[in-house]
Order: C-alpha cells, then sequence, then structure tokens
C-alpha cells in the first residue's frame, strides 16, 4: 500500500471499488454533512464522500473497524458515522429508497411497488451481541439474530427489521410488512412461506394485503419456489458483503445498517452500469 518513502497512500481499490463519481452523484445530497441534527460545531474534516467509500469497504471485506486502510479517514471518525448517527436517522434506508424508486422506473415500472415478497434470515452472533437483543433459532439451530427483509418482484429491498434469532416469524414479518406498509399507498400483495401463520395474515387483512403462503410441495427435494426463490436470491446479493455473514453489533438498528449499506452498493452498481 505505502510507498518505500512511507507516504499515505492516495487511493484504494477494494473489492467493491469506491464509489465512482456518477454513483457519488446520486446519493451525495442524502447523506448528512453534519452527524449533530444541524448543531453546528468545528468544520468537518474528511468528506462525506470518503467516509461513505470506508463504510461500503468496512461491509464488502468485513474486516474490523481498525483495519480500515489509511487512504480512508480514521477508523474512529467512520465507525461515529455509521454507528451513531446513519445507522440510526434512517440516512441508508433513505438512499435505497430512492435507489430503489430509480431502478424500478428505468425498468418501465411504478417506483412504489405494489407486490412484495417477505422472508427472515438467522445470523450467527459474535460475542459482542448483547444478550437482550439475542436469541437461539430453534428450527436453523442458530445463536444470534434474525433479519427480516421485504422485497419488491425485483428482488429490491422495502423494508428490514433485524431482532432476536428466537422471535417468531409472525412477529417480525408484522414488524416488516407494516414498516414496508409505510412506504407505498399500492401495497396489495406480499408471498410469504409457511412459518407465517395465521396472525400474520391476519394483521395483512387489516391492512388490506392478500397475503399468499408459498409451500413446498415435497419437504425432501430442492425445488424452486414460486416467488420466494426472489427473496432468496437478494440474500445472496447481500452476503457477498462478508459482514452480513456474521453479526457483531451491539444494537440491531446498526446491523440493519449494514444491509442497507450493502444493498445500496449493488443498487448504485445496477444504475450506473
Amino acid at each position: 500500500m505505502a510507498g518505500d518513502d512511507g507516504a499515505k497512500p492516495t487511493t484504494w481499490q477494494s473489492c467493491q471499488q469506491d464509489l465512482s463519481d456518477a454513483e457519488w452523484e446520486l446519493i451525495a445530497d442524502l447523506v448528512p454533512t453534519y452527524s449533530g441534527g444541524g448543531r453546528m460545531g468545528r468544520p468537518t474534516k474528511h468528506s462525506k464522500r470518503d467516509i461513505v467509500n470506508a463504510i461500503l469497504y468496512v461491509a464488502a471485506t468485513g474486516c474490523q473497524w481498525q483495519a480500515l486502510p489509511r487512504s480512508y479517514p480514521n477508523w474512529n471518525t467512520v465507525h461515529h458515522y455509521f454507528h451513531l448517527t446513519w445507522s440510526r436517522d434512517g440516512t441508508w434506508e433513505a438512499i435505497v429508497d430512492r435507489l430503489r424508486a430509480l431502478v424500478r422506473e428505468r425498468e418501465g415500472r411504478d417506483p412504489e411497488p405494489s407486490a412484495t415478497i417477505v422472508d427472515a434470515r438467522s445470523t450467527q452472533g459474535a460475542s459482542t451481541v448483547g444478550g437482550s437483543t439475542r436469541g437461539y433459532d430453534a428450527g436453523k439451530k442458530i445463536p444470534g439474530r434474525k433479519t427480516f427483509g421485504v422485497v419488491d418482484t425485483m428482488g429490491l429491498l422495502v423494508a428490514v427489521v433485524v431482532v432476536a434469532a428466537n422471535r417468531s416469524d409472525n412477529w417480525g414479518g408484522i414488524d416488516a410488512v407494516g414498516h414496508a406498509s409505510f412506504k407505498t399507498d399500492r401495497l396489495t400483495k406480499v408471498w410469504c412461506d409457511a412459518g407465517f401463520k395465521a396472525t400474520f395474515a391476519r394483521f395483512c387483512h387489516c391492512l388490506r394485503i392478500d397475503a399468499e403462503v408459498v409451500s413446498r410441495t415435497n419437504a425432501h427435494t430442492f425445488e424452486v419456489l414460486p416467488k420466494r426463490w426472489i427473496v432468496e436470491r437478494t440474500w445472496g446479493w447481500l452476503v457477498n458483503h462478508r459482514r452480513l455473514r456474521t453479526d457483531y453489533e451491539r444494537d440491531p438498528a446498526v446491523t440493519a445498517g449494514f444491509v442497507w449499506a450493502a444493498h445500496t452498493r449493488l443498487l448504485l452498481h445496477r444504475l450506473t452500469t
């Protein structure tokens, strides 16, 4: 990385690569300039673009914060923006909402989806995951957390909810679909698996959403299930970002922030290539 004289490197190419000018232009205005809710303070030392690039690097490579290459801002600064601000104030989610609408419009669709698929993915929790937000998924035999995702029929994320792994699909699905319903007045259909039962269906009915269970016809044979393969493909896209393969975060909101950040990178690439 550094030259023989020990000078700080000026560029770094990660496995996902830093944002291009075209990609940055799509999201620059959504990234807050200050982290204190508009409070004035000393001038910022690092550009927002450098901090975003550093966060995307951590998401893609799964490296420790302290292991950030020296070409990026100090890890403490990047960690502060991601953990204490942008994951909790909805910045990453707002970015994905914009990019999702742009992708849908480019494909000739309405910016707001009318049909979605919901699914859950359990992730092993590291020792840093606190007991209050940690559980055991008895079905998949995984201790840690469970991420509920709602995607449109193109596989683009609409809502993300992160809970303890012992949380039932019913209640996690209710939280996720409820969140998705606030984003679109057009939502009338949701596909799910058999883990989402009567309570979930009644909740969807109250929102005038038709919940359809897509079940396996043979439990012992692999088969591509209609609609459900779309959300499974989305999980496959996301776990290419190594930070999402194990949950290290004390706060579930930060875990969700990494999911949104990873999806941001995928959507930006899709819009600019």
